[in-house]
């Protein structure tokens, strides 16, 4: 979401080091700012911390980070969910350099798909961002940047091997000159699994074959300098992958998964403050069951499909930065067999931001105003406020307001949606203090969320009037000699407090109240090598906490040697204990496994 200068801040970024508050982010206020400009909690992952989190998925690496929690119905390519400080998947907006990718049918977030080799960058921020970005965005945004093109050329190129018989190769190249500027990325990967469920899996699920999965991706990002203020930008990436699964025993299960963006912006400068950008994008979900061994489920593609028309405008005034949105977003949705009562809904939206710092103080403002064709209209709003007491103590607060509307699944689908559903809203309050010295920063955040009409998850969905979540964070990353190191401590206390419902003070399912991550790197020379412990406690699988799912630890490791200046040879070994352990009820997760990977860089 951002004007050629955005961008250019962006690949800056991607420049600096990865510690500190002096990253870029352009996701927390639509507009680049400094991380230690902004209010909102944020966290940038550099393409260095995607590259270690090799062997695990997205949203595996995603949950590596404070507030962050995941559930998963096996290994890669299968049904996850990320939980924001405690809030539900959906909501969670992700977008993939500006474009949403989610499915519409069950208004989640489609992190199961896409490939960590096209990643150059993510952003995290988290809490409430519907003023900013409306529906979907009540927990917090994930934002995936796709790597792009440079000056000159540069290339890379992979190549894994490790456990469950996993084979990846990747490769890509770039160019930029004359004006003109190309990146292009592609990967397939291989593995042949193992059992998604055992035998505790609920509706007779449990299949003992191994359940395997298949990807193939390419990415394609263009740029053009049509002037000196004036920049055009296309993406294009597309992933396509099988996953096996289990849905009873059997037949061999299994199902097709498709992902796509497409993009075409126009960014630029009006005057010395006035920059502006008009944005046509298209984000499209797709699951197809190709085999099934259930009777009640039905083979063909459920397809989900977003377009969006944005016109964004950031004006520098004596305040900060203001920034004015008007967007349409058509949310398009099929099925197999007879269609959804609904199957598209249009959301027509306003916004304006105020955002800014001097002397030490920092400041964000945002209002919404969403039109869609099935609820009406909705407002949203933020504040948010951040003093640097000394050069060392900066301490802030923010509150906000926000909503999630119900997915096609819950308000249409057969024998389960309730057309009767209202939408979701939310508020929002969050106080914080840091520490900085040198190299190190430490970081307390408190936060609490308010739900009213909060929807349950089955076996039909209702709106419940009162949700409840309270948490608190405390967070460190700093470094000592080569050392870098990384602490996480959350507890979340996320309950439905509805009076007279039958699970009135009952912990939400599939969220673990307490959780400990501590990492370390070390490099010195040709040679690199980490860490990375992360315990979770005991959660619950279902809404009357009667299915009690057991916590567990992981211990990961890594390694890597530069073989030369350009190639560099790793070796990652994770859940090292071989712990036994799962985040769904029935539903394994991997035991230990070791990757070898062989990198190649051209600069």
């Amino acid at each position: 979401m951002c004007t050629c200068a955005w961008s250019s801040a962006v690949a800056l970024a991607w420049a600096a080091p990865s510690f500190g508050q002096q990253q870029v982010t352009v996701t927390a206020a639509r507009t680049p700012l400094r991380v230690s400009e902004v209010v909102a909690d944020v966290t940038v992952l550099d393409r260095s911390a995607i590259e270690r989190a090799e062997g695990r998925t997205l949203v595996e690496l995603l949950s590596q980070q404070a507030g962050l929690q995941f559930s998963s119905n096996g290994g890669l390519g299968k049904a996850s969910s990320l939980y924001i400080r405690g809030l539900e998947s959906r909501h969670t907006l992700l977008l993939v350099d500006g474009v949403r990718i989610f499915s519409a049918t069950l208004g989640t977030p489609s992190l199961d798909n896409l490939p960590l080799e096209a990643i150059e960058r993510i952003e995290i921020v988290r809490g409430p961002m519907s003023s900013l970005y409306g529906n979907g965005a009540m927990g917090g945004v994930v934002q995936v940047f796709t790597r792009r093109g440079g000056d000159g050329f540069s290339g890379n190129a992979k190549l894994a091997v490790g456990s469950q018989s996993h084979r990846q190769a990747a490769g890509g190249a770039s160019f930029g000159g004359a004006g003109f500027d190309v990146a292009a990325q592609v990967q397939h990967t291989d593995t042949q699994g193992f059992s998604a469920s055992n035998p505790r899996a609920p509706f007779g699920n449990h299949n003992p074959d191994r359940d395997g999965f298949r990807q193939t991706t390419g990415s394609l990002r263009l740029g053009w300098q049509a002037a000196a203020d004036w920049r055009v930008e296309g993406l294009a990436l597309q992933s396509t992958g099988t996953t096996a699964i289990d849905d009873g025993p059997g037949a061999d299960a299994r199902a097709g998964l498709e992902n796509r963006a497409l993009a075409l912006s126009l960014n630029g400068r009006v005057d010395a403050r006035w920059r502006t950008r008009l944005s046509l994008s298209e984000g499209t979900d797709i699951y197809d069951t190709l085999a099934s061994a259930s009777a009640f489920a039905s083979l063909g593609a459920i397809k989900s499909r977003s377009r969006q028309l944005g016109w964004e405008n950031s004006i520098t005034t004596p305040l900060g930065s203001l920034l004015t949105v008007l967007e349409r977003l058509t949310e398009t949705v099929s099925r197999p067999g007879a269609p959804f009562a609904v199957s598209e809904r249009d959301i027509d939206s306003a916004a304006l931001g105020l955002s800014g710092s001097a002397a030490g103080h920092a400041w964000q403002a945002s209002a919404r105003h969403d039109r869609n064709s099935q609820f009406g209209s909705v407002n949203t709003g933020a504040l948010g406020y951040a003093h640097g007491l000394t050069p060392n103590w900066r301490v802030g607060a923010s509150y906000g307001t926000s909503h999630t509307l119900p997915s096609f699944n819950q308000l249409y689908f057969p024998n389960f949606g309730s057309p009767t559903l209202l939408p979701e809203e939310g508020r929002h309050g969050e106080v914080f203090g840091q520490f900085t010295q040198g190299d190190h920063l430490l970081r307390a955040a408190y936060y609490q969320h308010r739900y009213r009409g909060f929807i349950t998850s089955g076996p039909q969905p209702v709106n419940l009037p009162r949700v409840e979540i309270d948490g608190v964070t405390v967070s460190y990353e700093g470094r000592v000699g080569p050392l870098a190191l990384t602490a996480a401590l959350d507890h979340t206390d996320p309950r439905n407090r509805t009076n007279g419902n039958a699970n009135f003070g009952k912990l939400l399912p599939r969220r673990a109240q307490d959780a400990l991550r501590l990492g370390a790197d070390w490099q010195s020379g040709a040679w690199s090598a980490g860490a990375t412990l992360a315990g979770f406690s005991d959660r619950f699988d279902d809404s009357a906490n009667t299915t009690r799912v057991g916590g567990y630890g992981l211990l990961d490791l890594r390694a890597e040697w530069a073989l030369q200046r350009d190639l560099r040879l790793g070796l990652k070994l994770n859940n090292l204990a071989d712990k036994t352990y799962e985040t769904v009820y029935g539903y394994n997760q991997p035991g230990r496994e070791a990757f070898l990977i062989l990198r190649y860089a051209v600069r």
